[in-house]
């Protein structure tokens, strides 16, 4: 899919930033594509495929088994399983592997197009990015800056 990284950072021509502020960046750029990312996918959908949906984010154990169980019953047989469980820290609990699996099965048959969405907003932010990168890089050199008070410079001259 895409990686939100160094790499990400320099094709949208903010590859100079320091690094403090290029955590910051690309934490504030996964917050917007994830609320864009959602609103889009939202619409047409009913509130009951919301409700589903939303089971899965608040990691409702009882829901996404039901869910599961009556959608992908041999779903430990799945590759998709196999690799989000096997790439999954060994500190993270099962159940939010399972919130994250039965998500990705319900947005693929309730929105198939969500691949498309994700890549249509995240090209959206990667242009708002690219045309604001002097705006957003003069922000980022005005925070570095200290702020010039001019009365110090005044007694030199005499």
């Amino acid at each position: 899919m895409f990686q939100l990284d160094d790499k990400f950072l320099q094709d949208v021509g903010l590859g100079g930033m320091p690094e403090e502020q290029k955590q910051a960046f690309l934490a504030y750029f996964r917050e917007q594509l994830e609320l864009r990312v959602g609103t889009r996918l939202s619409e047409g959908l009913t509130d009951a495929q919301l409700d589903e949906f939303e089971s899965f984010i608040d990691r409702d154990e009882d829901k996404v088994n039901t869910w599961l169980a009556a959608n992908v019953p041999n779903f430990a047989e799945d590759q998709v399983w196999q690799q989000l469980k096997a790439g999954a820290p060994s500190d993270i609990p099962e159940l939010v592997v399972k919130a994250e699996y039965a998500s990705l099965k319900w947005l693929g048959l309730n929105r198939p197009d969500y691949r498309d969405v994700v890549a249509a907003v995240m090209q959206e932010l990667k242009n708002e990015t690219i045309k604001n990168r002097d705006a957003i890089l003069g922000t980022v050199s005005e925070a570095q800056t200290p702020p010039q008070s001019g009365q110090g410079d005044q007694g030199l001259a005499a």
